[in-house]
């Protein structure tokens, strides 16, 4: 849910919507248009505090 309060509390006014869909085995994915910008599961650990938003902001420059 970090990530959820991240996204919302920086994004909140610009995203229509924040949808969450689980996994099999533990796999948490981020996309953002479209685009994976996180992947635990390619990387193969949880994200560190602030490491989803920053490859969101990443991928919109």
């Amino acid at each position: 849910m970090r990530v959820a309060q991240e996204l919302m509390t920086h994004y909140q006014h610009e995203m229509g919507s924040l949808t969450f869909i689980p996994g099999d085995r533990g796999i948490f994915d981020v996309s953002f248009n479209e685009t994976v910008v996180f992947s635990k599961h390619a990387i193969g650990r949880h994200a560190a505090p602030g490491e989803v938003l920053a490859a969101i902001r990443e991928h919109c420059n």
